[in-house]
């Protein structure tokens, strides 16, 4: 993988949550093209995992794979602190690893809520502390960039612990934002809408829902990975060093034009 002939983010270390396939992958891949080197982290050592990692090794990517699950603090911890020790430095921290669990608001399980929560919401926050925290003890400031959702501002029945983690992101996001200004870090969201993941493997099976979804997108198509990748790519860069505390969406103006039906 050559990087692009600006290289914005050479010498750089990012590290990618949730990258073993779709959106997160696709981050993964774009930043390498600029130039970072990639701590790819994956949820289990398994056989997705180990494609993903070739796969950016085979198109020339420096990138090592860290296991951790997310939602436990001590594993983000000790998985920050290993990148540093790897790498000598962590510059990006890219919060994409998320899950989502449906179920009507009467039928949510206590565990698939906590579950939910913990990925999408605690996961993120304490991410973000171990990262500002290793930054400030280096000196240097750096980028925190979450994959949120346009979620995190429309409301998606049967999904309701899933919007509650989006819509809790944003706050997160606008608060660490101040908190860290003085560190020099910035924190934003990106918010992807209907993209094409194995995440919605079902949805794509199902040629009359893609129509319909489709439909009422202003741009007609769904998106790709690297649509919301080169937001990430622009985020992560000296290009967007006065950007904190915002949300763009990347959803083909689906939030202003949507109805559930």
């Amino acid at each position: 993988m050559t990087a692009t002939a600006s290289a914005r983010l050479a010498g750089q270390v990012a590290l990618v949550t949730g990258g073993a396939q779709g959106i997160g992958l696709g981050i993964a891949e774009r930043l390498a093209r600029e130039g970072a080197r990639i701590a790819l982290n994956v949820h289990k050592l398994d056989g997705r995992a180990h494609a993903a990692r070739q796969q950016l090794v085979d198109a020339g990517a420096d990138c090592e794979l860290f296991v951790a699950d997310v939602a436990d603090v001590a594993n983000v911890q000790h998985m920050v602190a290993a990148i540093t020790a790897s790498h000598g430095r962590l510059d990006l921290l890219v919060n994409n690893a998320g899950i989502e669990r449906r179920a009507g608001a009467l039928d949510v399980s206590e565990a698939d809520y906590d579950a939910v929560i913990a990925t999408n919401l605690k996961g993120p926050f304490f991410l973000a502390q171990a990262f500002a925290a290793q930054a400030r003890a280096a000196g240097r400031g750096g980028r925190i960039v979450n994959i949120s959702s346009v979620h995190e501002e429309l409301p998606f029945p049967h999904f309701a612990p899933y919007c509650a983690s989006k819509g809790g992101l944003k706050m997160i996001m606008r608060t660490l934002a101040l908190e860290l200004a003085p560190l020099g870090i910035t924190v934003n969201n990106v918010a992807p809408g209907a993209i094409r993941t194995p995440i919605n493997a079902q949805l794509l099976a199902q040629p009359q829902q893609v129509e319909a979804l489709v439909g009422q997108i202003p741009l007609g198509r769904m998106g790709e990975p690297d649509d919301v990748a080169g937001v990430v790519a622009f985020l992560a860069s000296d290009d967007a060093r006065y950007i904190t505390g915002t949300t763009v969406f990347v959803d083909g103006g689906l939030l202003w034009n949507y109805s559930e039906q």
